[in-house]
């Protein structure tokens, strides 16, 4: 037994209901509002768009209930690994470990991306040296050195343990709140409704935003990621899982209402900012869209911090249960957080902005394709564990199981189809399809070392450490 996967491994007690809250909803909304409300809002007509989220947003929430149950039951770091483990054995729980850990990493990468986007905005002559094009667009040093020092900022900031994390978090949304709020509320007292023209383009419009939700609601599972970390009790998890998903709804709503009452539909092609452009004309000055770009760094920081957490803390639980090197189940002496996992995550953001703006789109969609994939390991993992072991201790219960359970896999099941080739929004190729089978590789090579790995432990050793009190109420049959 190596010292690295010992029992005593654990992470702190120290984030409260406000850090939890500010973690979950800083990771949905993120930077995304701004630079694609109007797209969507083109693709799908204003109240498209929102009927749009609102479908996205109903499997989310059938899904975060099984979320909610599961993370109350099981409230160990990594989350999903834990839930898939106890149903389904070990390969199957590294197989959503890692597609989970893409997901993340799309979003922090994304994010990266639009850091830059930010200054083009606020400083005109703000690209410089040229370097190369990537699918029409120019590379400049300008742009790539704010995308790295976004990265390694971030990185730097989640180094020093999650309590400055959280504690950056708890600021920068509370801020980002604010500046919405002084954006939502003109729009909708003073908007001008005969501008929701089209209110519903077609349905392949439609479908386009819907399959862009799932990576645009990604967050909720943040708190099952840092439940470790979490000194509340489970229920209260669960409950604040399901709060945070209905936050970002309304969030997300208001921008689509907001942009469609204030621009025309024509003339939000070709906008790189439409959001802030919108808010340039409830104020009647630049200085609108320029607060508004602020707040949409502010967002950029949160979820860029809610993810770069979450990620550390899942590299952390699959390492600790040997499923990848145990390095990466290392914790800092003094700050208690996952270096390795860190470093590997400030590693994969650093390389992003060298793909220009073309790759926010890419990782929306191979981000939104690898978290539905997770989705729906969750809610067969649901079911199961509801059948195999119904005296599990639940402090957050939920009715009809099988009702709830069967649809949040189907819904996760629709989201697949119009992913794959055939459907009118499926993933581009070769650049998405490239993301995800790249990922794919890199999961295989970490893989070859995994029966060694648990052999090395042994079975009873794992267990404890992936399911951590239940591992004599829950007998894992592994696979």
């Amino acid at each position: 037994m190596t010292p690295d996967r010992d029992s005593h491994v654990q992470l702190r007690r120290v984030l409260n209901r406000r850090d939890v809250v500010a973690i979950a909803f800083g990771a949905m909304v993120g930077w995304s509002w701004v630079v694609l409300a109007g797209e969507m809002v083109v693709r799908a007509g204003a109240v498209g768009s929102i009927l749009a989220f609102v479908t996205g947003a109903v499997m989310v929430y059938l899904v975060g209930l099984t979320y909610a149950e599961l993370t109350a039951s099981l409230a160990r770091a990594g989350g999903e690994i834990s839930f898939v483990f106890a149903a389904l054995g070990t390969k199957m729980a590294y197989a959503c470990g890692w597609i989970l850990v893409l997901a993340y990493v799309s979003v922090c990468a994304f994010e990266a991306v639009a850091l830059p986007t930010v200054l083009r905005y606020l400083i005109p002559e703000f690209e410089a040296g040229y370097l190369y094009t990537v699918a029409g667009w120019d590379i400049h040093v300008t742009w790539v050195l704010v995308g790295v020092a976004g990265a390694l900022t971030i990185g730097l900031v989640n180094y020093f343990g999650i309590k400055v994390a959280a504690f950056v978090q708890g600021i920068a949304a509370f801020l980002l709140l604010v500046i919405g709020v002084s954006f939502f509320l003109p729009g909708v007292v003073f908007g001008d409704l005969e501008r929701l023209v089209p209110q519903f383009t077609s349905f392949d419009g439609y479908l386009a935003v819907v399959v862009m939700t799932p990576f645009l609601f990604l967050g909720f599972d943040v708190i099952p990621q840092i439940a470790e970390d979490i000194d509340l009790p489970r229920r209260t998890m669960g409950r604040l899982l399901l709060f945070s998903i209905g936050l970002a709804l309304s969030w997300y709503v208001l921008v689509q209402w907001t942009v469609g009452v204030t621009l025309e539909s024509e003339s939000l092609v070709g906008r790189e900012l439409p959001t802030a452009d919108a808010m340039s004309v409830v104020y009647g000055s630049q200085w609108g869209g320029r607060a508004l770009v602020i707040g949409g760094v502010l967002g950029i920081a949160t979820s860029w911090n809610a993810f770069f957490m979450a990620a550390s803390r899942l590299l952390f639980a699959m390492a600790r249960g040997a499923m990848l090197p145990a390095v990466f189940a290392k914790l800092h002496p003094r700050y208690q957080s996952p270096v390795a996992a860190i470093v590997l995550l400030t590693a994969c953001t650093v390389i992003a902005p060298f793909f220009g703006r073309p790759a926010l789109v890419w990782l929306v969609d191979a981000g939104g394709f690898a978290a539905v994939v997770a989705y729906g390991l969750v809610a067969v993992s649901f079911l199961v564990i509801r059948q195999r072991f119904p005296d599990l201790p639940r402090p957050f219960r939920l009715p009809y199981p099988k009702v709830v359970g069967g649809l949040a896999l189907g819904s996760t099941l629709v989201f697949v189809v119009l992913y794959l080739p055939g459907s009118p929004v499926a993933l581009t190729w070769p650049y998405e399809w490239a993301i995800i089978g790249i990922w794919v590789l890199l999961g295989m090579v970490f893989s070859l070392g995994l029966d060694r790995r648990v052999r090395r432990i042994g079975k009873l050793r794992r267990n404890q450490l992936i399911l951590g009190d239940y591992a004599d109420v829950m007998q894992v049959k592994d696979s």
